[in-house]
């Protein structure tokens, strides 16, 4: 026996509200709730979330603060003293060897991307090299000189 008919419909899956458009018996038809014209009666209807009814808006009624750099701060990539130790542990560099940009994307410690370096004092080096970056913190400077070595900032 088939059991298809106006007795066997349910509700689509997942309506948790009323059915609008949906003919004149059910109690939400012709203009659907949205009532006549105008801009909340219209397909993307309503104004953005942040409009606020033409009064001045929150993001232009407080204050700007703070200072935006124009630099690129991406291009800088920073090397702490810590890292140096590690690879002079592992043997990957030695005492002997000039450390630059180019030598440190070489063993794959900063990104190819960046331009720079920044050597910062996080951890301890015991190993006294010749490292050339673009900028120093001034503790990475003592703490390199302290052991021998020799930090040139082009």
């Amino acid at each position: 026996m088939n059991s298809f008919g106006l007795s066997s419909l349910k509700a689509r899956r997942g309506i948790d509200k009323k059915a609008l458009g949906r003919g004149i018996g059910s109690g939400c038809g012709k203009t659907s709730s949205y009532g006549h014209k105008g801009g909340k009666a219209r397909s993307g209807r309503g104004a953005v979330s942040w409009f606020e009814g033409g009064q001045m808006p929150i993001f232009r009624r407080l204050p700007k603060r703070g200072f935006v750099s124009r630099k690129d701060k991406s291009s800088i990539a920073v090397v702490n003293l810590a890292d140096l130790q590690k690879l002079c542990e592992a043997e990957v560099i030695s005492s002997e060897k000039e450390i630059n940009v180019e030598f440190l994307k070489e063993i794959g410690l900063i990104r190819k991307t960046a331009e720079t370096v920044r050597l910062l004092a996080k951890g301890e080096l015991k190993v006294a090299l010749n490292i050339t970056v673009g900028y120093a913190s001034g503790a990475a400077l003592s703490a390199v000189e302290a052991i021998g070595g020799k930090v040139q900032i082009i």
